[in-house]
């Protein structure tokens, strides 16, 4: 296995072009012009306002995103000291994890020196480059006298991950583990195994949680360091010294309620952990063996709570969950420094954020099928995105409050906006429909109310604010993930079908609309006890606001007591399906992809005006492409003139509406294509509502981008319903499930009042 993974990492890094990390420009450079701004003789301008004022370079270049990953290679994690030219690969690849999960540039510098002096001096003089500096990989006790050093001197934060990283991350899994083992933490003894960089972070840091002074015993290789112990001391470890009379490792750690390891593998037996006290906390985080082995500690103790820093076992105390959310904080505000404050703020927020429900997106990353704060999960895992939205903040809030940030956060809402591009356009789209859901809440209903991810998804409309969800379901199926998810009956309405009072209200109103379709009235009482059509009556009665379903069946089987239940909205002939594209930085509204399968021009035409209205939703201007093979006339076949007819209609009938057509895909998508060859076309841009002649082109050409652009969807949408019916995609996530139930709330507020058309025939 290893000699399998060295071949594969040595074929990754070697692979063209060699090694993990490029510049890349973010200005336009395609034309004389271009060049012109970005070097000689444009870019005197900035460099003149620059040097008029220093602080301006963070607005004209990319110093505020851009940070120093420093190291000489003198303690590299799991090789020792390799050297500053083989630590390179190491600091490309933190530059890498800076990169993708907080959108931080990063510059490495490998310092060939092992001189203090020396090492401190260069970062120095490189200050003027960077936004922050991350230390790494540098041995103690040199590591101590660097960091501190470079905080006095240099005017940008200085944040040495070694020693800090990982204590802020055990120490969010110790404030969970004591929580779960109803410790309070100034009672706790706590026992170090390891006098390097990690382990003095730790204690440091651990004291500012509450820790006592007086409870804390460290252990390095040649045994406990006790008050009057002179081998193998330096002022580092005399800080720590204890009076006891304990001398090893086994004589320190009987009675311990938490054992730290940053040393070596198998330094931890099972005697000595059979010695703990009750409940022990066990963090062996020697790589990339522990001090004992996962399963042997779980065989040991059944009572212990473990973690490791093993991606293969719970509890993974992983930096990663870190550095590159706290350096975010601190550029965000221009902070000067990372202080304590910052780093309690990240610790609190992990901690907090372990005992929320995970994602579905997360679930998958690591082959789940549930996860649930407990033993096994104290701190949030790594590829978990709600860390950038809830550590950043934290660390740019403490930076403020405690004085050492030169710029304010700004509207917090907004903020969080910014911090959603980094993980997806379509988080930062959808932030805004869940803003307008909030200002008004409505009923919605699912069919489904029984499914884990139904009831999930609730939680969150409920906390957030968003809706009021409605389920159907039976109470004793749902009452154990009701009591999990700390949800009650007050936060939202059960209904049992079987056993709802309002069955033949509903029946009646069913065959009062189709009995001249061959429904009979004992035909309605018997559909009306299904949740499919219960929960679409309930809309029409006016007893809910909108329904949201179709995670468990086909999508024709939601749409279709939905349609035998509602009208369509006053001047549609027609409902239509439309799915909104996320694709870099632009936005597209599809249609139709999930309904008509052959519409007619005139179809084609209310399809257009739907999907346009529904896109004013995210966009100042609809601009809409009448899509077709053709271009503008080009070809005489039957399908391109059933578009061009449809575009007539349109130019006749919504004369405001920005809309052509018959063209061709690229036509529409593509600014020098349409401005170059088509300069007289009613579209003054690209098109971001594209019209399909048919759902067959629709439902292929959404999936193709979907899935080999790696795309965004949100949707299906069903458009042009009296009353908001939403279908979802069979097997979506929570998070999706919450999108749509926010589509829908929206959709009911800007609907009017209902009507009484519940009870007309149709």
């Amino acid at each position: 296995m290893s000699k399998n993974l060295d071949a594969a990492a040595l074929e990754y890094h070697a692979s063209d072009p060699p090694g993990k990390i490029s510049v890349q420009s973010t200005k336009p450079t395609a034309t004389q012009l271009d060049l012109s701004l970005a070097y000689s003789p444009g870019v005197a301008a900035p460099c003149l306002e620059i040097a008029d004022d220093p602080g301006l370079a963070y607005r004209y270049t990319a110093r505020g995103n851009l940070v120093g990953v420093v190291s000489n290679g003198t303690a590299v994690l799991g090789l020792g000291n390799i050297g500053a030219l083989a630590s390179k690969p190491v600091m490309e690849g933190k530059g890498v994890l800076f990169k993708r999960f907080a959108g931080i540039d990063v510059f490495d510098i490998e310092v060939d020196t092992e001189d203090v002096d020396e090492f401190v001096r260069t970062v120095r003089l490189l200050e003027p480059t960077f936004g922050a500096i991350n230390l790494e990989d540098i041995k103690a006790p040199e590591c101590f006298e660097i960091e501190r050093r470079l905080k006095e001197d240099l005017d940008i934060p200085v944040f040495h991950d070694d020693q800090h990283g990982t204590a802020i991350i055990a120490g969010a899994a110790l404030l969970n583990a004591l929580e779960l083992t109803g410790r309070r933490i100034e009672e706790i003894r706590v026992v170090f195994s390891g006098a390097g960089a990690a382990a003095f972070g730790c204690i440091r840091l651990w004291l500012e949680l509450g820790v006592k002074r007086e409870h804390l015993m460290l252990v390095d290789s040649t045994g406990v360091l006790y008050e009057g112990r002179t081998e193998r001391m330096n002022r580092y470890k005399e800080e720590f010294t204890v009076v006891t009379d304990a001398r090893t490792l086994e004589d320190a750690i009987a009675g311990a309620d938490v054992f730290v390891g940053l040393s070596v593998a198998g330094l931890l037996k099972p005697e000595m952990l059979e010695s703990m006290a009750s409940k022990p906390i066990v963090f062996a985080l020697a790589n990339p063996d522990p001090e004992i082995d996962y399963d042997l500690a779980m065989r040991t103790r059944d009572d212990v709570i473990m973690g490791t820093g093993r991606s293969d076992f719970p509890n993974q105390i992983n930096n990663v969950l870190g550095f590159p959310f706290i350096f975010r904080g601190a550029l965000d505000v221009r902070a000067t420094c990372i202080n304590t404050a910052m780093v309690l703020a990240a610790t609190r927020s992990l901690a907090a954020l372990a005992r929320e429900d995970v994602p579905d997106t997360v679930l998958r990353a690591y082959g789940l099928e549930a996860l649930r704060f407990g033993p096994e999960y104290l701190i949030p895992k790594p590829f978990d995105h709600r860390v950038l939205f809830q550590v950043p903040l934290a660390v740019a809030r403490a930076a403020i409050e405690s004085g050492v940030s030169r710029q304010e956060l700004g509207d917090e809402t907004e903020y969080l906006k910014k911090l959603e591009k980094h993980v997806s356009r379509r988080l930062e789209l959808m932030h805004d429909i869940r803003d307008r859901a909030r200002r008004d809440p409505k009923r919605i209903v699912f069919p489904e109310g029984e499914h884990p991810k139904i009831l999930r998804a609730a939680k969150v409309l409920v906390d957030e604010g968003i809706a009021k969800p409605i389920l159907l379901a039976r109470r004793e199926r749902i009452a154990e993930q009701l009591r999990l998810l700390d949800l009650s009956e007050s936060d939202l309405e059960i209904i049992n079908v079987l056993d709802d009072e309002r069955h033949e209200g509903y029946a009646q109103q069913l065959h009062t609309r189709r009995r001249r379709q061959g429904v009979t009235l004992e035909d309605a009482q018997q559909q009306v006890r299904s949740c499919s059509m219960f929960g679409p009556q309930m809309v029409a009665a006016g007893d809910a606001d909108g329904l949201l379903s179709g995670l468990t069946q086909e999508y024709p089987e939601t749409i279709r007591p939905a349609l035998q239940s509602l009208d369509l909205r006053e001047g549609v002939k027609r409902v239509a399906g439309a799915y909104i594209i996320v694709l870099k930085e632009r936005l597209f509204f599809l249609a139709d992809t999930t309904v008509n399968i052959n519409p007619t021009a005139a179809e084609l035409a209310d399809i257009a005006l739907l999907t346009a209205q529904f896109a004013r939703r995210f966009v100042e201007t609809p601009r809409v492409a009448m899509l077709s093979f053709s271009n503008f006339g080009s070809n005489q076949d039957p399908g391109a003139k059933k578009v061009r007819e449809a575009t007539r209609i349109l130019h006749e009938t919504s004369p405001d509406l920005e809309v052509d057509g018959e063209m061709q895909a690229d036509t529409a998508v593509v600014k020098k294509i349409l401005q170059e060859r088509y300069p007289w076309s009613k579209l003054t841009e690209p098109a971001n509502v594209l019209v399909f002649p048919e759902l067959q082109s629709a439902n292929i050409a959404y999936k193709l981008i979907w899935r080999l652009a790696e795309a965004e969807v949100v949707g299906p949408v069903l458009l042009g319903m009296s009353r908001p019916i939403h279908v979802l995609q069979r097997g979506v996530d929570v998070s999706d499930i919450v999108n749509m139930a926010s589509l829908c709330v929206v959709d009911a507020q800007e609907l009017p009042e209902l009507s009484s058309q519940s009870t007309q025939e149709s």
